[in-house]
């Protein structure tokens, strides 16, 4: 969770340490009249909850208990869902005032946020497969515990799928966060989690990651170019003092990044393609900006780059909101995430620097085919070779090799 940068919870409790609450509130839920004791278990009446099924849409008729599970005849309607379990030979359990046993699976939730958080709380989350019944049957206890009960804004996710199948430890097609780290960048990661709206399911792929480290690589690097390219004139911004002026077209730019990030924040934090639109058009003008500030006048390159410091300042704030900054700095990324290409590509730098070197031999002699070749070779392996003046660097890229296939297994090639 912290390679994926994200924060830890204020309060991470157990519910062995929380007993106390969850009997009180049973008591509570009790005393209310919406619970009621049978030979030691405690169940849930669902009939004295009027709103019971509003947050899954779930009609009280239509709950079908009993399908999958024989249906216990001494509750009073089937749907009614146990508060207290007693313990049966041989099982762990807590004394109570019905008798040893344990909680139902439910009733720790509400016990424990309403401990925490208050009975009533802004934001609940949890996988869509939880609204019915483990949140429906939240929210009816907590508002029998407590009249002012209750959650603001619930917020499901969709699962992370593959093969059209959640990924699931029981169904062992699951891809643990440490194997995938091995290969990708965490922020990469981070990145194609983020990549569809979070109520939408999402298909694991290899080549959904190849996309997502390459999108953040070539952030990254122009962030990297912009500081690179402001260096040599920082004592010009100082002597300045702030005296220049953000450009129209800048403030344009900065404007818009904004106003579209806190629209798509807006909309039910809709993360989707949130580093696209004028996002990739601030990129574009701080790619294209960085080539004219030597062929500039002073005065209007001070303008200029005011601008891009401002423009960076906006482009930096919507990253770090997403979870996407780190205390590294934008060489230390690129340079792991060019590690985590190479693992890929199960090559090493000295392996690139013979590659390149081969290619300056073939182009010196003329064999062109041959240079185009090693270059096409290094591409299906996400590595690009760029030609930069008489040197020639390498970048990761989008690998054009087939030998992943869609539900993120690797092929025999």
């Amino acid at each position: 969770m912290g390679a994926l940068q994200c924060l830890l919870p204020t309060h991470q409790p157990r519910v062995s340490d929380h007993m106390d609450h969850i009997i009180k509130m049973i008591q509570k839920i009790i005393e209310n009249d919406c619970g009621y004791v049978v030979e030691g278990d405690v169940f849930f009446s669902v009939e004295k909850s009027h709103n019971y099924g509003k947050l899954s849409g779930q009609l009280l008729e239509h709950t079908r208990a009993g399908e999958r599970v024989a249906v216990d005849s001494r509750k009073r309607n089937p749907a009614d869902f146990a508060l207290w379990k007693a313990a049966k030979p041989g099982e762990i359990s807590w004394e109570s005032p019905w008798g040893p046993g344990r909680p139902g699976w439910h009733i720790e939730c509400s016990a424990m946020s309403a401990h925490y958080l208050s009975p009533r709380f802004d934001i609940h989350g949890g996988g869509e497969d939880l609204k019915f019944p483990h949140h429906e049957n939240e929210i009816a206890q907590t508002c029998a515990a407590h009249e002012d009960g209750g959650v603001n804004y619930w917020l499901h996710n969709g699962h992370v799928t593959i093969n059209n199948e959640k990924m699931a430890k029981s169904k062992k097609n699951f891809k643990p966060i440490r194997e995938v780290t091995k290969k990708y960048h965490p922020l990469a990661l981070r990145h194609f989690l983020m990549s569809v709206h979070y109520r939408s399911p999402l298909s694991f792929s290899r080549s959904q990651l190849d996309s997502s480290s390459e999108a953040l690589y070539y952030v990254y690097q122009t962030l990297q170019d912009l500081d690179d390219a402001l260096l040599p004139y920082q004592e010009a911004m100082a002597e300045d003092g702030g005296k220049a002026q953000v450009t129209a077209e800048a403030k344009d730019i900065i404007n818009k990044l904004k106003s579209e990030f806190e629209a798509k924040m807006l909309d039910d934090l809709n993360t989707a393609h949130i580093l696209t639109g004028a996002y990739q058009e601030a990129l574009k003008f701080i790619n294209a900006s960085i080539g004219k500030l030597k062929k500039m006048q002073k005065k209007q390159r001070v303008s200029l780059l005011v601008s891009l410091v401002e423009i960076e300042k906006a482009a930096r704030e919507v990253l770090d909101v997403l979870g996407l900054l780190t205390t590294l700095s934008y060489a230390e990324i690129l340079k792991e995430m060019k590690q985590k290409t190479l693992t890929r590509a199960g090559l090493s730098e000295e392996d690139i620097a013979q590659k390149i070197e081969e290619r300056i031999m073939a182009r010196k002699n003329k064999e062109f085919e041959k240079s185009d070749e090693i270059r096409a070779e290094l591409t299906v392996q996400g590595i690009a070779l760029m030609d930069i003046g008489n040197d020639t660097v390498w970048r990761p890229c989008f690998s054009s090799s087939q030998a992943y296939s869609s539900d993120g297994d690797e092929s025999s090639s």
